[in-house]
């Protein structure tokens, strides 16, 4: 077993908790960029300072000199002509703040992400996905002033292709940062079966494939137009003629209204559908109980999300509306229950060290010596006896039907609670152990047997 240094154990909570406020700020700039879109706020600040830029007008000679720059542009001609200055500072603060924002996260990104690579704490494949994010944040960057400059001269508001491409790039960095943050909890892989695996990844894929054609709805204002529903323009599904009447045709599912709008609804009921199916699925194949928990969440958040949308365009795209649709669109709900396996070959080699007495890393080593107390252990990861056979099943590609049974059917001496996990942290800090997951110390031990069988 190898000893994980003492100090390690915080800088690795501490890069959690970083994580965790980066996804929350990316969230936050989501929200604001959401709103700084639907006050049509987003053009009033015509230049790209990244440093200057950072300090807003304090004098009313430039805020002045800002409101004429403003004027310059066709959107303040066609859309805004008469605007006042107080009205002129209402849309810049919101512009403003969400520059701000995307500041602060590149700063609050580098600088810690700085100090762990100088504290050593990071492995390379965590060094190399966190370089990962950093060069698609800057990106996100540039990506941001590309869609601004696209409102500036021959347009009254941005280009919804580089909208879309704004929004799909920062909900993909909020995704990268969310699993880093999944794989430095040392969760166990869910024993799913491959089908679910599939429909995981499709609805993955399909979301995404949503959120930018939501993208597109907003930079259309789609949503303020065709306010029915289920039918749109008069029916369920408009006439061809209506859907395709620009040339070339695949200029419609981009540019026009009601093809954008009638998209988003079609992909929305098949992403209902195929995560209603998924829960469906993964109820009755009898996955593990995180993967059914999993499941039934997403599509309750789908299904909601789906209500939150419907409710959005009948009601017009008030504001408060159109960010819960937007915000909930960029998060979701991950449930898991279960209980702790272990693995005897790892047990046996805990029981060694504590009967050689083996200090953990960092304590001095005076020799052998047992320090008395009493210490739990079992595998990382949690899980149920019966998630534990499906594993097996699953490892070993058998087909044996396996049936859950209730906690009554199965009578113990003792009576245990439904719900209970070993607190491992004294034999970790005495002893300093390493404990792999269940799921890894199992494919090992199936893995041996196989070649003990052969």
């Amino acid at each position: 077993m190898t000893a994980i240094p003492a100090q390690q154990v915080p800088d690795n909570r501490a890069v959690r908790w970083w994580l965790v406020s980066i996804a929350v700020l990316i969230a936050i700039m989501v929200l604001v960029g959401g709103a700084t879109r639907l006050t049509e706020s987003g053009l009033s600040i015509v230049e790209w300072k990244p440093v200057t830029g950072t300090l807003p007008p304090l004098s009313e000679a430039q805020w002045t000199q800002a409101f004429e720059a403003y004027k310059t542009i066709p959107q303040y001609r066609e859309l805004n002509a008469g605007m006042n200055l107080g009205e002129f500072k209402t849309i810049f603060w919101w512009e403003w703040s969400h520059r701000l924002l995307g500041r602060i996260i590149g700063v609050a990104f580098l600088l810690p992400f700085l100090w762990f690579l100088w504290r050593g704490v990071l492995d390379a494949d965590l060094k190399r996905r966190l370089w990962l994010i950093f060069g698609l944040g800057a990106l996100q960057g540039a990506v941001g002033w590309w869609m601004v400059a696209s409102g500036l001269s021959a347009r009254v508001e941005v280009s919804q292709y580089r909208l879309a491409t704004h929004l799909v790039l920062a909900l993909f960095i909020f995704a990268a940062i969310v699993w880093t943050l999944r794989r430095l909890t040392n969760r166990p892989p869910s024993a799913a079966l491959s089908r679910l695996k599939i429909t995981s990844v499709a609805l993955v894929v399909l979301t995404f494939v949503q959120l930018y054609l939501g993208a597109l709805v907003a930079g259309l204002r789609a949503g303020k137009i065709y306010n029915t529903w289920p039918d749109i323009d008069g029916a369920f599904v408009p006439s061809a003629a209506r859907l395709f009447f620009e040339a070339p045709w695949w200029r419609n599912l981009f540019d026009n209204t009601l093809t954008v709008q009638f998209e988003h609804r079609m992909v929305a009921y098949a992403l209902l559908a195929l995560a209603v199916l998924h829960a469906v699925d993964a109820v009755r194949s009898r996955a593990t109980i995180p993967v059914v928990n999993g499941a039934v969440a997403l599509a309750a958040a789908v299904a909601l999300q789906a209500a939150l949308g419907i409710l959005t365009l009948l009601q017009q795209v008030p504001i408060p509306l159109a960010l819960a649709h937007l915000i909930w669109g960029a998060l979701g709900v991950a449930l898991l229950a279960g209980r702790h396996a272990a693995y005897a070959a790892d047990l046996a080699a805990v029981l060694l060290r504590i009967c050689t007495g083996q200090p953990s890393a960092g304590q001095p080593s005076g020799g052998h010596r047992f320090i008395p107390g009493i210490y739990h252990y079992s595998n990382e990861g949690r899980i149920s006896w019966y998630e534990f056979a499906l594993a097996i099943r699953e490892l070993t590609n058998s087909r044996c039907p396996i049936h859950p049974i209730p906690t009554a059917r199965y009578p113990t001496p003792a009576k245990r609670p439904h719900y209970s996990l070993l607190d491992k942290s004294l034999i970790r800090t005495t002893y300093g152990i390493s404990i792999p997951d269940w799921r890894q110390s199992l494919a090992v031990c199936i893995a041996r047997l196989s070649s003990d069988h052969s």
